[in-house]
């Protein structure tokens, strides 16, 4: 019995153990580091690449799925507030593993006025550390990161409530940017 309890609980172990390993995220490149590069199609089939947005700043924002109710509220409150994060000189992108169908029904759908590109490999979302891969079901972590104009990292959100993340995003670009000389 005792012998059976043991190889029970080894088979638990082992299962737990691969579990955790498929849901670590990979390493996102720290704060000051060189932005992973990508290129990915936008919701109207647009190829975006880093390099499109040298010499602005860029608020790159990971979501799991389109047309969800926390990730609508998120885009949904980034679109409202595009004008504040435009007047601070910062492009927002957002990305899913979502096809580039799915971000056109869900832009039009909810009036969204920034590309939201599809990495259905999950190659972008991995590199950034955004990745969940459970196996049969990946997803990008909710995760944003604000790019600076030279294409470091300047910043990177791992916590983010799609409620107040736009406040927090335009706060940290007001104190990244450089102040204005007299």
């Amino acid at each position: 019995m005792l012998k059976f309890i043991l190889g029970g609980l080894a088979v638990l172990l082992l299962a737990a153990s691969v579990v955790l390993w498929m849901l670590r995220p990979g390493a996102p490149r720290p704060v000051g580091s060189a932005a992973p590069d990508f290129e990915l199609q936008d919701q109207h089939g647009k190829v975006h690449r880093l390099a499109d947005y040298a010499g602005r700043w860029l608020v790159l924002y990971f979501y799991p799925r389109d047309d969800t109710p926390g990730c609508t509220e998120q885009a949904c409150r980034l679109r409202d507030d595009i004008g504040v994060l435009g007047d601070l000189d910062a492009a927002v992108v957002g990305v899913s593993v979502d096809d580039v169908a799915s971000h056109a029904a869900f832009a039009e759908k909810y009036r969204l006025p920034f590309p939201l590109l599809a990495d259905a490999d999950g190659r972008v979302a991995a590199a950034y550390g955004s990745l969940l891969n459970l196996g049969v079901v990946r997803f990008a972590r909710r995760q944003t990161f604000i790019i600076d104009p030279n294409g470091r990292i300047a910043a990177h959100f791992t916590k983010v409530d799609p409620a107040s993340h736009v406040q927090q995003v335009a706060q940290a670009l007001r104190s990244l940017r450089p102040s204005p000389s007299p």
